[in-house]
């Protein structure tokens, strides 16, 4: 029986001496940690009148053991993406191939030649192998790599155009995720910030202006990846601005946010190709279009790429050995004709999505209440704005009843509510997460009155 007030507290030394405690696998450190907070809540709970009575020292244990396991466990843990959107920054966008996942592990398990050239048996490049991949992929003269597109736009321009002035659209003066602006990376680069044009009307001639006046000596194009501006616009387009900067010899630099490779699954998406052919430094994310891990890729003129690989700037952003080897395997997918998992799910058609749903549904039914309804998407990421992905999802009901449950269960499971019903969007989901939704929601039938 539990006691009255605090004095009906179980001892910590007797607590932990329970045969489910003391004989369980998890290290006694742990057990002991979880135990200490067990017996706090329970303390704090009596005091605040939360609780009339001490757990008994079998309610305790319980209690113990079932933290213990949730402090066992790591708190990044991988999920099951059934929320439709393939580039979800939430859930870590793009999800790596099999050989960038292998690649990975590879790395990981040991050691590696990061830096150490096999055939001379001397210090190597740590990024010779991605620069060589980028370089054959896009037909650049120069390929150079940080951790991320804000890192590589911040470096570029501080490399580049330190006390210049750089002629940006208003209408790309955009702000990416966690409040990132780019008129304060311009800032901190210690370039000069020259706006040109309005938010929805901005042409060639105002960048002109901007050079003949002198007030910029640079041009930047960023690509609006996380938004779009319909109805009465103009924008001047890259090939023009290439020919300007070519014209006035000035250098034209491109943030182009999302970066496709290949114009195919990207509809209204620019691709690097083409970008990397009229601007003298192009920067663009690795995790998103192109499937990758977090990265900021550069591209662009021999001479302007060495200059940027060589600024202390650049060691500090660098890439580590995994990333690397993700990158790698997943340029290597891409020189091989083969679509990275974010960049197929991108591509995937209506028939086939709906088949998907179908049998979905026809797996969880006798498990749970549901349909098969459509359900449109969107890339996610900030990346192919304005662009509607056709889609269908299995509906469930009771939509928060079972969000909660899915979202606890040992491999989450992550979906939407949606009028009511919560939706498992099929085309982010993986070879085998059917298997992991239908345990999920077998256990909770079991649980159900």
């Amino acid at each position: 029986m539990a006691g009255k007030g605090l004095s009906g507290l179980p001892k910590m030394d007797v607590l932990l001496a329970r045969p489910e405690l003391a004989g369980c696998s998890l290290p006694y450190a742990l057990v002991r940690r979880a135990a200490r907070q067990v017996l706090e809540e329970a303390r704090q709970g009596l005091l605040a009148g939360a609780l009339e009575d001490a757990p008994t020292e079998a309610e305790a244990a319980v209690r113990t053991l079932e933290l213990a396991h949730t402090l066992a466990r790591p708190g990044l843990t991988r999920v099951v993406n059934a929320a439709g959107v393939p580039l979800h920054t939430n859930l870590g966008r793009a999800p790596l191939s099999s050989r960038a996942a292998e690649a990975v592990r590879q790395a990981a398990a040991g050691y590696c030649n990061l830096e150490y050239d096999l055939e001379t048996g001397k210090r190597g490049s740590r990024t010779g192998r991605v620069e060589a991949l980028l370089k054959e992929l896009t037909g650049a003269e120069g390929a150079y790599v940080v951790n991320n597109n804000a890192a590589a736009v911040l470096l570029m321009l501080s490399v580049l155009t330190p006390g210049l002035g750089v002629a940006i659209s208003r209408g790309e003066l955009v702000e990416i995720g966690g409040s990132f602006r780019v008129p304060d990376i311009m800032a901190r680069s210690g370039a000069t910030l020259v706006e040109v044009g309005t938010t929805n009307k901005t042409k060639l001639s105002d960048y002109a202006a901007a050079l003949d006046s002198g007030a910029a000596q640079a041009l930047l194009k960023v690509h609006p990846s996380n938004f779009k501006v319909v109805g009465f616009t103009q924008a001047a387009e890259l090939p023009e601005l290439g020919e300007l900067a070519q014209e006035k010899s000035v250098p034209l630099l491109c943030d182009l946010g999302s970066g496709a490779l290949s114009a195919g699954p990207f509809p209204g998406e620019p691709t690097v190709e083409e970008a990397v052919r009229w601007a003298d430094v192009v920067c663009f994310s690795g995790d998103k279009l192109l499937g990758g891990p977090q990265a900021g890729i550069l591209l662009g003129k021999a001479d302007l790429i060495a200059k940027i690989k060589s600024d202390p700037l650049a060691r500090a952003l660098r890439l580590d050995k995994l990333s690397l080897a993700a990158l790698e395997a997943t340029l290597m997918d891409w020189r091989d004709g083969v679509l990275p998992p974010g960049a197929a799910m991108l591509g995937m058609d209506g028939n086939t999505l709906r088949k998907q749903a179908e049998d979905l549904a026809a797996l969880l039914a006798p498990l749970c209440p549901c349909e098969v309804i459509e359900s449109p998407g969107e890339a996610g990421g900030g990346s192919m704005p304005g662009i509607t992905l056709p889609g269908w999802a299995v509906a469930l009901t009771p939509a928060e009843e079972l969000e909660r449950f899915l979202r606890g269960w040992e491999t989450p499971v992550i979906g939407r509510i949606h009028r009511g019903k919560l939706l498992l969007d099929v085309r982010t989901l993986l070879p085998g997460d059917e298997v992991v939704i239908a345990a999920a929601l077998a256990r909770w039938k079991e649980g159900r009155p």
